[in-house]
């Protein structure tokens, strides 16, 4: 039997880095994000050849250990050992499993649409559709983050692990007893149809470890530093705001308002923005663009825009000078799932 899984990527609209410990504990947070038609995939394939083999085949990354209760976490393929692991220890597996894993993902890692996290779900999703393991939505969501943010110490927000898991445009909520509540937003559909028309999704070629943002954003949070905290504190209110005019189609204030948010988001670590980034984004402006930003947590990765539909080929022809490239996309519904096919 194999058994497959897809998690959705990411946009982050507003709110990013709110989500980010210790800021959610001590303010609570809030975000506005979005998911997209690119995606995370696992598929594993069960055996018994007392091997565990784990390919990452975007990455050509390809590894191979014994059939173990506990793979080692050495920095190589540390994703998928981590969700074995902890797959192992919270569901009472006491004999090794033998399988092949094989991963990949729409778009390079560190691009700022929540790859790494996309993908703990994807793989969390597959051993769950090969165990049938009783977990529902929040559970998905709330292992991939502590296999990630605990158990292997990666840096980041909460907001990837619950957008890849339930998909669609979400309003998240992180309250300071670290509760997380997702609030789904039932979206017209001429709605989506117009952000989809108004909105250009731009990598920049630069691919980046959001590690050391994000830890420079938790220093100055925990080190309370003004300017950094206050930018923080004007990030989660434009959340609120930027849900209400989403939901009442109010389309060019809403990219109005998220160049605002791309002024305050620089503003809480020095590393977010650089020369390419602003160089675009200023490129942008001057085609027409009404506001945009980099999605995640900055340094590289992709960017998006948004313009009067009219104006997107003037916008596309001024992205055309810097390396990188535009990817066509569409708003997906659907959060992370899973299925299983007869093997050959």
């Amino acid at each position: 039997m194999i058994f497959r899984s897809k998690a959705p990527l990411r946009l982050g609209l507003a709110g990013g880095g709110s989500d980010v410990s210790p800021y959610s504990e001590m303010y609570g947070g809030a975000v506005l994000n979005a998911t997209i038609d690119q995606y995370a995939y696992c598929t594993i394939e069960e055996n018994d050849s007392g091997q565990v083999t784990l390919i990452a085949a975007d990455l050509d990354q390809h590894k191979q250990y014994p059939a173990s209760l506990n793979l080692p976490v050495d920095g190589s393929l540390d994703l998928h050992k981590g969700v074995y692991n902890r797959i192992v220890k919270n569901f009472g597996i006491t004999k090794p499993l033998s399988f092949k894993m094989t991963t990949w993902c729409d778009v390079p890692p560190g691009s700022g649409l929540g790859t790494s996290s996309t993908m703990v779900v994807a793989i969390v999703k597959a051993f769950a559709e090969w165990l049938n393991l009783p977990l529902g939505d929040y559970d998905t969501a709330l292992l991939a983050y502590q296999i990630e943010r605990i158990d292997l110490g990666l840096s980041g927000g909460k907001q990837d692990q619950y957008a890849a898991t339930f998909g669609g445009f979400n309003f998240i909520e992180f309250t300071k007893d670290e509760r997380v509540i997702v609030n789904p937003l039932r979206m017209k559909r001429w709605i989506t149809d117009e952000l989809e028309a108004s909105m250009v999704l731009f990598y920049t070629g630069q691919s980046r470890s959001s590690d050391r943002i994000i830890r420079e954003q938790q220093d100055n949070t925990r080190e309370g530093k003004k300017l950094p905290l206050e930018a923080t504190h004007r990030i989660k209110e434009n959340s609120y705001l930027m849900k209400e005019l989403l939901l009442k189609g109010e389309i060019v204030q809403f990219a109005i308002t998220l160049g605002r948010e791309w002024e305050n988001k620089k503003k809480m670590a020095l590393s977010i923005s650089n020369q390419k980034i602003d160089s675009i984004y200023q490129a942008a402006v001057d085609a027409g663009a009404y506001g945009g930003k980099v999605s995640g947590a900055g340094g590289g990765g992709f960017m998006f825009f948004m313009t009067d539909p009219t104006r997107r080929y003037a916008l596309l022809n001024s992205l055309k000078r810097f390396d990188g490239r535009v990817v066509n996309f569409h708003f997906s519904e659907n959060g992370c799932q899973g299925w299983r096919i007869q093997g050959g």
